[in-house]
């Protein structure tokens, strides 16, 4: 890290910008000198079924009592027809794997793990999910059955991943 800003320094008294050349590609990347710590707090509960849900290997969704219909990641009003009266409901854990990709620019906060997999999947009971794909990204197809699972992070809380039946 040392030696990325010493570069920077560099650069940027002889380009005037603080820029580094990425060694894969070669290209020209800004380098922000100031340093970004970002803690936050967000709000759960209204969607705290969904991490009791997690703690007990389920994944939950939401459901519209007045238009029936369901949504993942859970939502507090029915944004079609604009109605509060929601229920929690339990999603089947099976899907079909719609499109994949593998992250190999990763934000900040991720950047403790390797290239990594993510996929979106349509569940058997209609929603659309997003997530890590736990398998091997070179053995995907397009229409490949997956299930839904719950695992830890590295950092030691509970998530969900799509892996392949």
């Amino acid at each position: 890290m040392d030696k990325m800003k010493e570069q920077v320094m560099k650069n940027m008294e002889e380009l005037g910008f603080p820029v580094i050349v990425d060694e894969k590609s070669g290209a020209l990347q800004w380098v922000d000198m100031r340093e970004l710590r970002l803690r936050y707090f967000i709000s759960i509960e209204n969607i705290k079924p969904f991490y009791e849900g997690l703690k007990e290997g389920k994944l939950m969704g939401t459901k519209c009592k007045k238009c029936g219909r369901l949504f993942f990641p859970p939502q507090k009003d029915c944004p079609s027809c604009m109605d509060s009266d929601i229920e929690w409901i339990e999603l089947k854990n099976e899907g079909t794997l719609e499109t994949m990709t593998v992250v190999f620019v990763k934000p900040p906060s991720f950047g403790m793990y390797d290239p990594y997999p993510v996929a979106i999947a349509k569940l058997d009971d209609g929603p659309r999910i997003l997530a890590w794909y736990n398998g091997d990204p070179q053995q995907v197809k397009p229409g490949q059955r997956v299930k839904v699972q719950v695992s830890r992070r590295k950092e030691g809380y509970l998530m969900y991943e799509l892996v392949p039946l």
